[in-house]
């Protein structure tokens, strides 16, 4: 065994039964001393079939016979090395002698830095770093369980914005700390969800082919880069998601496929390691040691770099063997199901883990079919996800925009039936990348009509979207309407903000994010049916919705009006359940936001009657396109009836 070792016994224990959950302080290379107080790297790596493994670099001049690594005497496959001269910013590779003679060069699956691709090298760095998010981070331990807001901004931080000027180039994270908090901060979204930031080869991939699961890209900086963008968001008051990828890797050869020569990281049978869409590999989810490398990934984003959430990336994927195969392209499970088995307990471990180690963060399933219990919690038969991707409304409402108005009418259980399933998981409703990429057009080349209409439609879609039940999240360019699809090289339309009708798209944005934050209604109950009524959902001539949004005070409650339409209603009568003066706090097609200004300018009082199974009522007008919100600003005050107990005389009975 090396002289120098991070190793325990313990550890040992933990790496092989699956359970140590923070590896990261372990395997991989450390910048340490030795006992004799020499300054070096120590590294570890995990390749239990090699028959020898050295680290090359420039330490070494890249010579395979000068740093040999041993292994550990305990049989986990674990081989060490102590290297004083090996210095923070020297690049470096595992050399892996194969069981069948191949000669590998592959980097580290623990390194915190890796060369600038197309370069493939690891790098040895100390990421310390002093952080200024401790309000941020001790707020939520303290907020745990309580109602938040949560609007999500998606973005691809290679294209959020590029320096024309000097080449299109990209952002780094520090000037992304100026710019995009900036950004986020004046438009009011709450969180920031980052496409995968992992470090990945192939830039097309937008990230989601990794190599290094735990190193920030090199592309746009250093880690303590990074940590400063994170720091600058919380202490701004702003969250922030990434992207996570257990479902597949890359096949480069610098990769975990085949590291040792083996399949070690992936299955042996492509029938259920290798992943037909995506051309990649598989995790093994039943391999132990697999597992802590993964769940201590996950938790090593939590820690190290103070991320408040991970969204999990193709889940459906991982769920079922027979995703995207034929007949005779995969192996059903022990049972002769098609649920993978494996995968159903990584998936219930990782969020046990997280909200184990990190109650206050959360962790969010992209998944796409009627699997049950995706956010139940495992105790009660679940996956234990907080949150789940409303994949099912997304591409109901799309469908139904897309529709000339004068058809829509045929199609209402597009827009209601989300409503029968809304509280069944807590959902994340999602405009995301997927939808404004592969030929798809943007959001708003998505909506019919000439542009005027199409900005209508768009500002009805959102402020539909907001006031639905769910959390929300929105990809970068849709606030503003980008006229074309979303492209990971050129970056987003920026200069359509020259026209008013843009800004003014991107105004109403901002607007409906500040009703949705200032309004505890519309997201205090976003997964309970305690924070939804219905008041008219079946008006399918006039294809116009209404419902109410509640918390908890019910003097706060708000009623929702949307007209799918483009025609106005001067007198529309719906029913509300408080009698008072009701006043309209929001309307899509307000002048300010491009609309053609049809508003209910005045106090709207009740009038008794029974409408909409409401007891009271008023009358609004209905603007073309639009989404309308209002509050009852007087509820007026009802005298509460006393009725006198009389004694029942002595021959009637009680």
């Amino acid at each position: 065994m090396s002289a120098v070792t991070r190793l325990t016994p313990f550890d040992i224990h933990l790496f092989r039964e699956g359970k140590h959950f923070s590896l990261y302080e372990k395997l991989g290379s450390h910048i340490m001393h030795d006992a004799d107080g020499n300054e070096g790297t120590y590294f570890a790596v995990w390749a239990p079939n090699a028959r020898r493994v050295s680290v090359v670099g420039n330490f070494n001049l890249w010579n395979n016979s000068v740093n040999v690594m041993t292994p550990r005497w305990d049989g986990s496959g674990i081989w060490e090395i102590f290297i004083p001269n090996a210095n923070s910013g020297q690049h470096y590779k595992y050399a892996i002698a194969a069981p069948d003679g191949r000669e590998l060069l592959k980097g580290d699956p623990f390194a915190r830095l890796w060369e600038t691709p197309p370069q493939t090298a690891s790098t040895v760095w100390n990421d310390q770093y002093d952080w200024n998010d401790a309000s941020w981070m001790a707020a939520r331990k303290e907020n745990i369980g309580e109602a938040k807001p949560q609007s999500v901004y998606e973005v691809h931080l290679g294209s959020w914005l590029r320096v024309k000027d000097e080449g299109n180039r990209f952002l780094t994270y520090r000037e992304m700390a100026e710019r995009l908090v900036a950004y986020v901060l004046d438009m009011g979204f709450t969180h920031v969800e980052m496409m995968p930031v992992m470090e990945h080869p192939y830039y097309p991939s937008w990230g989601y082919q990794i190599t290094g699961y735990f190193a920030v890209s090199s592309r746009f900086g250093t880690p303590q880069d990074f940590k400063y963008l994170i720091d600058t968001l919380h202490q701004n008051g702003i969250g922030v998601i990434l992207d996570w990828v257990p479902s597949h890797f890359p096949e480069d050869a610098h990769g975990l496929g085949e590291f040792d020569g083996t399949r070690l990281y992936e299955h042996a049978d492509p029938r259920k390691g290798f992943h037909p869409d995506w051309k990649s590999l598989i995790f093994n989810y039943g391999r132990y040691e697999v597992r802590s490398f993964l769940i201590s990934n996950a938790l090593f984003w939590l820690d190290q770099y103070h991320i408040d959430g991970l969204r999990v990336d193709a889940v459906a994927s991982m769920l079922y063997l027979d995703y995207s195969r034929k007949e005779g392209e995969w192996l059903p499970n022990i049972y002769g199901g098609n649920q993978n088995l494996e995968a159903v307990a990584f998936l219930r471990e990782f969020n046990e883990a997280v909200y184990m180690n990190y109650p206050d963060a959360i962790t969010i399933a992209e998944e796409s079919t009627s699997w049950p219990g995706i956010s139940k919690p495992t105790f009660d038969g679940g996956l234990g996800f907080g949150q789940k991707w409303m994949m099912g409304w997304m591409n109901d409402i799309l469908r139904y925009m897309a529709r000339e108005p004068i058809y829509r009418k045929y199609h209402q259980n597009d827009l209601t039936f989300s409503f029968h399933y809304a509280f069944s998981e807590n959902f994340m409703l999602t405009f995301s990348h997927d939808e404004v990429v592969h030929g798809k057009g943007s959001m708003l080349e998505r909506m019919p009509g000439d542009q005027w209409r199409k900005l209508a439609n768009l500002r009805l879609l959102y402020g539909y979207m907001y006031t639905h039940p769910g959390t929300k999240l929105l990809f970068m360019g849709c606030e503003f309407g980008q006229p074309a699809e979303w492209s990971h090289e050129r970056g987003l339309d920026w200069w359509v903000l020259q026209h008013e009708q843009h800004k003014q798209l991107q105004q109403c944005v901002k607007e409906i994010n500040r009703t949705y934050k200032d309004n505890e209604a519309l997201y205090h109950h976003s997964f309970s049916y305690q924070g939804f009524e219905w008041i008219s959902g079946a008006d399918v001539e006039n294809c116009v919705l209404a419902f109410l949004r509640k918390s908890d005070d019910k003097t706060k409650t708000l009623l929702v009006v949307c007209n799918f339409k483009p025609e106005v209603h001067e007198q529309y009568q719906l029913g509300v359940p408080m009698a008072g003066t009701w006043r309209e706090i929001l309307n899509t097609d307000d002048t300010r936001f491009g609309g053609s200004g049809q508003l209910n300018e005045q106090d709207l009082e009740t009038v008794d009657g029974v409408t909409h199974g409401q007891s009271q009522s008023i009358h609004v007008k209905l603007a073309p396109l639009a989404t309308m919100i209002f509050e009852c600003s007087k509820p007026a005050y009802i005298k509460k009836t006393i009725t006198k107990k009389i004694a029942p005389k002595r021959n009637e009975k009680k």
